[in-house]
């Protein structure tokens, strides 16, 4: 009865003690009850499921019956406007950076340095006294990774991971996949130290900056545009720091390292860092057909003083809100930006103190015809006005 139910077909006790006997293992039967010696070199007898198993050989793996799964097997199929982990992997990899695994119980105080995390969730069992907390971000171990490998002379450092972070929250229920009261999201994050590019001739030495993490998030999220808007995060420099936003959802920030956490990690640089919800990154959009104009684009380049606070972003949203430029406006592109010299008491271009000059090329296209020079006046004119209005920004 247990060898039947065990490898689970129908077994008479004949069945049974036949296959042992021709085994030439010595069997006792009694009251369908089969008692067995094992012969000293048959070590790998051992116990009770050991016989089952010689019992299943000689019966014949071919005998035993085919069971239907008692459960619906459906087949996981990401959907197309969905790539996948490997694919960011791969896609950072091809930037220059290296993945690192880390485990997810970190030091208490990275929490509340880096993470402004006050109550972590604590382990009743930690491997480590250091290891006691679950983590809510994955900066911490990218800086611990980073000053293991300055400490060995790496002089460029590079690198990412996904990982889950662990994060209170009340409403969410205890399933087959999840803890009552904790939120458990993967992310993406990454650090940037060092030169900016790899020793070469060919391009200038410079050290890496925000622009160089903002240009990998870019490139990570491509052809999805996110835009960025300064932010505040307690591990990153409070006017180096951006939120990261995609369709008006908030991902994620990118900024470099705060300076009182580069003093206390001893950091000759500042490292550039960015952390992503990893669902939004797997999201992209599905390629679609788009015709290419026939006709020749059209590029006007203006110059505009600002008060030395507005940032360009408001500067591009004027620009792309006037009405009646909506439908020809294909491109704009900030080229130049001058700001006086501290101090000057005369000021080229009639900047006064505090102002800034942004130069910006706009391209105007259309699909139906050439641009004439009426149309080019009035796009460009609904341009000035609503920069005027939303900016207080005038010629230079």
């Amino acid at each position: 009865e247990r060898a039947a139910r065990v490898i689970g077909m129908p077994l008479t006790e004949a069945q049974c003690a036949e296959a042992l006997n021709r085994l030439e293992l010595p069997t006792v039967a009694e009251d369908g009850r089969l008692t067995v010696t094992a012969p000293p070199y048959r070590f790998d007898l051992a116990i009770e499921e050991d016989l089952i198993e010689e019992v299943a050989r000689m019966v014949g793996f071919d005998h035993l019956p085919t069971t239907s799964p008692i459960g619906p097997i459906t087949p996981r199929i990401n959907p197309e406007n969905t790539r996948s982990r490997f694919a960011v992997r791969r896609a950072l990899a091809s930037l220059g950076y290296q993945e690192t695994i880390n485990f997810s119980f970190v030091e208490a105080h990275w929490e509340h340095d880096l993470a402004g995390n006050a109550d972590p969730i604590r382990l009743l069992n930690p491997i480590a006294s250091q290891m006691s907390v679950m983590r809510s971000s994955l900066m911490g171990s990218l800086l611990h990774n980073l000053k293991f490998n300055l400490d060995r002379r790496a002089e460029r450092v590079r690198i990412f991971e996904l990982g889950r972070v662990f994060l209170r929250d009340a409403t969410v229920k205890s399933t087959d996949t999840t803890v009552a009261g904790i939120h458990q999201p993967v992310r993406v994050a990454g650090l940037v130290y060092g030169r900016a590019n790899a020793l070469q001739w060919g391009v200038k030495e410079g050290v890496a900056d925000f622009f160089d993490a903002k240009g990998d998030v870019e490139a990570l999220l491509a052809p999805r545009q996110a835009v960025f808007e300064p932010a505040q995060h307690p591990a990153m420099h409070p006017g180096r720091c951006a939120r990261v936003l995609l369709d008006g959802r908030d991902i994620g920030f990118v900024g470099e390292l705060h300076p009182r956490w580069r003093q206390t990690h001893e950091l000759a640089q500042a490292p550039q860092l960015f952390e992503l919800d990893l669902d939004a990154v797997l999201d992209r959009t599905v390629p679609a057909f788009s015709g290419v104009s026939k006709f020749q684009a059209v590029q006007r380049d203006i110059a505009v003083i600002l008060p030395e606070e507005t940032p360009f972003a408001d500067l591009l949203a004027a620009i792309r809100s006037a009405p009646q430029a909506a439908e020809l406006l294909r491109d704009v592109l900030l080229f130049d930006v001058f700001r006086p010299a501290p101090g000057a008491t005369l000021h080229a271009g009639g900047l006064a103190t505090g102002e800034k000059s942004l130069a910006v090329r706009i391209t105007l296209n259309s699909d139906s015809g050439t641009l004439t020079e009426a149309q080019i006046d009035v796009a460009m004119a609904s341009i000035l006005a609503c920069v005027s209005e939303r900016t207080g920004a005038r010629l230079r």
